[in-house]
């Protein structure tokens, strides 16, 4: 409102200034508020009143009226469909039929695709009985859209109303020159079934499963003869379906649906052998419905023998699906043929073998092997023993070693049971050969010992002697076989021949178990009650080394006599060993060494020879030392006990004094604590 000043004149109202001139954030449209409002009914627009038309006159007006408004919305927009269809609606309900057939024919002219304008076309007629036109309707609909299955079910549905059975089946005809969906034929048949048309009806299905030839297409034909009483034909019909499909493309559902009609019809042996058919030819990994309906039936009509047979091949189907999700997984095709070998033929469990070598691991590496040579291995041992195909498992053994990769690494026990194989079949020379080959191709260890052994067995101590020359030519460090060649020698009576054997062996510069040779040495001169060279050998033994127990074992040597001399003579090792070790530093293996003397003294010395030890023992010394961690961090300190000898005591004089300060101090605390202990007895009671 404007406001008036004194002087009457009005004044205009002050205008805010905006500073913000920004578009906002959210912008509304105006269709936005009018679909708002029309959501929240902000406004109720009351409906038209009705109008009573009462002269023919005013009704004619009407009818200009309304004809002028519909046609000048379809001179504005001729494509919409709706406008048509009311336009003719209208007309349809001023029961001016031939006025609607002119807005229908001309809607058609604009949009002959369209099916919703067909049917309602079509509908008009018929609701006005005009049979006639509406089936010329219907002729030109499907004449021109042959795949809008809607006008064909409302023409079929409209000849049946009729009672036109003739015209409704030579519709359908026409309808399936155009091979439709198989909803189509279903609806075809169940008419045909409605008039007990049976054989028309197998006709129709004799069509449908060759153009649709589904599984379940199959099945429904099937089971429509079988409904009918007629088994022999439902019978041909699966026989058919197998036929049709043929082996390479078996469908599981088929034979189920075939093996279930068979129990239905209690022809139980030939649902089972449909089973059997289907599980030995249809892969795997699609017949787990198909072992799924086999346990069933034979846990409904089946003995105990058959429902283990449906155990043992669902558990075949687990085992296929391991090893072909992984076929490295050597552990899951030994439980394959595992159970070949106890259920399976021969020739299907060869077949699982084979499958199972052909996988060759793809890394050279023998930790990766291990796990497959024993299939082979396996593979030789039941062609052997079970198939009792002696040339069928040489001839497993020979492709095994092929396979093994023997200049990277090799298998020697799959050698050795080669060799063995051939001596079980009386062939000593092949046997020989193989182990030959295999000490050429890759000289190992056990190889060398194996073939040994066989000859030692056949008593060809010569080829032995040969052996061992070239184990020792391979292998010259190591010290079992020295020590083995020479015990051969030895058990031969041929002490020299061993004597040598064991100075090449001592000879040698680098040996990989010194001690155990030299050991053999001296107990071969011992039971050859050689004792000075025994001792001989000692004393080479300690230019090598002074270790501790070369010492002691040399004692107790000198001491098995026991005699004067030989008593004096381990007194005098021991002595000797002692001031070795003390010149070494070695303060526990020194320790060990006392506590032996001291024991043989016990038993074989003195008093004063007692006391002479005595006076060697060293003290027990608790002391303390710094740790530190690897990376040089103070770990703080460690407890340990070090071992006073006498001749340190005397190096180190301080040793005595701290030893006495120790004894004062202790003695010290022990009068200070008894004081106390007086002093609380006489104070009275509180």
């Amino acid at each position: 409102n404007m406001e008036t000043t004194m002087g009457g004149k009005q004044k205009m109202p002050k205008i805010a200034k905006v500073n913000n001139k920004a578009p906002a954030p959210i912008q509304i449209t105006a269709e936005q508020l009018l679909r708002e409002a029309k959501e929240r009914q902000l406004e109720n627009v009351p409906p038209p009143p009705k109008r009573k038309i009462t002269d023919p006159q005013e009704l004619e007006e009407y009818k200009l009226r309304k004809r002028k408004f519909y046609e000048d919305a379809l001179r504005k927009n001729r494509a919409s469909i709706q406008n048509w269809i009311r336009y003719a609606a209208f007309e349809d309900n001023m029961k001016e039929i031939q006025r609607a057939r002119s807005v229908y024919e001309r809607g058609i002219d604009v949009a002959h695709r369209n099916i919703p304008l067909w049917l309602k076309y079509a509908e008009m007629e018929m609701r006005n009985r005009q049979i006639n036109h509406a089936r010329n309707i219907w002729d030109r609909a499907v004449t021109i859209l042959p795949r809008a299955n809607q006008l064909w079910y409302k023409y079929v549905y409209m000849e049946e109303m009729l009672g036109n059975v003739a015209g409704c089946r030579q519709v359908f005809e026409r309808w399936m020159e155009w091979e439709p969906d198989e909803q189509a034929w279903q609806s075809y048949i169940n008419f045909e079934l409605r008039y007990k048309e049976i054989e028309r009806a197998r006709q129709i299905y004799e069509r449908f499963v060759y153009i649709h030839p589904d599984v379940k297409n199959w099945i429904k034909y099937g089971k429509f003869e079988e409904k009918f009483g007629y088994v022999v034909k439902s019978r041909s019909v699966f026989e058919r379906g197998v036929e049709f499909y043929g082996d390479d493309h078996l469908e599981a559902t088929l034979f189920v649906g075939f093996a279930k009609f068979e129990e239905r019809q209690k022809e139980y042996e030939r649902a089972r052998v449909i089973y059997k058919y289907a599980i030995d030819r249809i892969d795997k990994v699609l017949a787990e419905d198909l072992f799924k309906a086999y346990t069933i039936f034979e846990k409904k009509f089946g003995n105990r023998s058959g429902i283990e047979n449906v155990i043992v091949n669902k558990r075949k189907f687990q085992y296929e699906e391991e090893v072909k999700s992984n076929p490295h997984n050597y552990d899951a095709w030994f439980d394959y043929l595992r159970l070949a070998e106890e259920d399976g033929s021969e020739e299907s469990t060869r077949e699982v073998y084979e499958r199972a070598i052909a996988n060759i691991p793809p890394v050279c590496e023998k930790r990766r092997w291990k796990r497959y040579i024993y299939l082979w291995i396996n593979y030789a041992l039941y062609e052997e023993l079970e198939a009792k195909d002696m040339d069928r498992a040489r001839q497993v053994y020979s492709s095994c070693l092929d396979v093994i990769p023997h200049k990277k690494f090799t298998f020697a026990k799959v050698w050795i049971m080669f060799a063995h194989f051939e001596i079980r079949q009386n062939n000593l020379l092949a046997a020989r050969k193989i182990l030959g080959v295999s000490i050429g191709k890759c000289p190992k260890d056990k190889l060398f010992r194996n073939y040994i052994e066989l000859e030692l067995q056949l008593r060809e101590f010569d080829r032995c002697r040969m052996l061992y020359e070239k184990f020792l030519e391979f292998g010259p460090d190591n010290c079992s076989t020295w020590w083995r060649f020479a015990e051969l020698e030895s058990l031969l009576g041929d002490t020299d021949r061993a004597r040598a054997i064991y100075e090449i062996a001592v000879a040698q510069p680098r040996l990989d178990m010194p001690e155990v040779l030299w050991k053999s040495y001296i107990d071969f001169e011992l039971d050859q009650d050689e004792r000075i060279r025994a001792r001989k050998l000692f004393e080479r033994l300690l230019e090598r080394t002074q270790h501790i127990k070369v010492w002691m074992s040399f004692a107790a040597f000198e001491a098995t006599q026991e005699t004067p001399d030989g008593n004096e003579r381990a007194r005098a090792i021991y002595k000797q060993a002692n001031s070795k070790l003390q010149t070494s530093g070695s303060k526990e293996e020194r320790l060990v060494l006392l506590e032996a003397w001291k024991v043989f003294e016990e038993k074989r010395g003195n008093v004063d020879q007692q006391s002479c030890v005595g006076r060697l023992w060293p003290k027990r010394v608790k002391k303390r030392k710094k740790v530190t961690t690897t990376t040089g961090v103070d770990a703080g300190w460690e407890e340990y006990y070090d071992y006073i000898f006498p001749e340190e005591e005397q190096e180190q004089p301080n040793l005595k004094l701290l030893a006495m300060a120790k004894q004062w101090k202790t003695s010290k605390n022990d009068e200070s604590s008894s004081d106390e202990s007086s002093e609380e007895g006489d104070s009275p009671e509180s």
